[in-house]
């Protein structure tokens, strides 16, 4: 039997460059369980993913409404992310208000990103700093009437502390284009999302760092919560290094998996200049 000879330190990152690590934050409400598809085609093509629950999502059993600053909701990402070898980068992936995760993580971990992908995302460098910010990056509902159901956890005379759009509404704004079955198992398991803790997203450290982490965003063209104007201000507000569309709603995992996971497979390609 041949004797193994130790990879040196730059095979060992042209292998991990070879065979990134991506690790999806989902939107506010989800949890890891949306991602159950791109995980599964990820993991039997031989890449390694990782899916965070943030605070009160997925698995996280934290009451949504205690839940008041952005930086307790986003702790499990970056926990995570603290936890990572500084040897090693990620290509980091955030959904719907997943992009404010990803984009504090960015500021925070920089030299263990890689790359940061935002599908359908809120892309905004310094969080909710301006009306304008808030425009572009929140959903609007307005036209489709009272769609919310919210939770009050500190008092009535308060701002509502959680968010969740109603059961009824759910698959016409959210999933309107993906397999009944998936709309279906998203009602069972979305949760309220802590949105006064998303609305004090702010991002004032140096920026020099944040720049150094390339940028993908992915658009969703019949999105009905981040919809593609919105998607488009953020995009000229803040160019990535690439733009990249999907004819699909604003769940792209739901309804269009193959393409979405090929596409994240080409800008990792991309990434590692090859």
């Amino acid at each position: 039997m041949e004797e193994e000879v130790p990879m040196s330190m730059t095979e060992k990152e042209t292998a991990a460059m070879n065979n990134p690590h991506f690790v999806l934050v989902h939107g506010v409400g989800g949890g890891a369980w949306c991602w159950y598809k791109i995980k599964c085609l990820m993991e039997i093509s031989g890449y390694k993913v990782s899916c965070i629950d943030l605070k009160g999502a997925g698995t996280d059993r934290s009451d949504a409404n205690s839940i008041v600053s952005f930086d307790d909701y986003n702790k499990p990402l970056m926990d995570f992310m603290s936890a990572l070898p500084h040897t090693e980068q990620v290509i980091l992936v955030g959904h719907s208000a997943g992009g404010l995760s990803v984009t504090q993580a960015t500021y925070k971990f920089a030299n263990k990103i890689r790359l940061a992908v935002y599908v359908a995302a809120t892309m905004l460098k310094s969080g909710f700093l301006t009306d304008q910010d808030t425009k572009d990056g929140v959903p609007d509902f307005s036209q489709f009437g009272d769609v919310y159901e919210l939770g009050f956890g500190l008092g009535a005379e308060h701002p509502p502390t959680t968010a969740m759009v109603k059961k009824e509404f759910q698959r016409k704004l959210i999933y309107q284009m993906s397999p009944q079955e998936d709309s279906t198992l998203a009602a069972l398991l979305l949760r309220p999302g802590p949105t006064l803790a998303l609305q004090s997203a702010r991002f004032k450290e140096d920026g020099e760092m944040v720049e150094k982490v390339g940028r993908i965003y992915i658009k969703t063209m019949h999105d009905n919560v981040i919809k593609p104007e919105q998607q488009e201000a953020m995009i000229k507000k803040w160019p990535p290094s690439q733009v990249h569309v999907l004819d699909s709603d604003h769940s792209p995992f739901f309804s269009a998996p193959f393409s979405l996971f090929g596409l994240l497979l080409k800008v990792a390609a991309t990434s590692a200049g090859y």
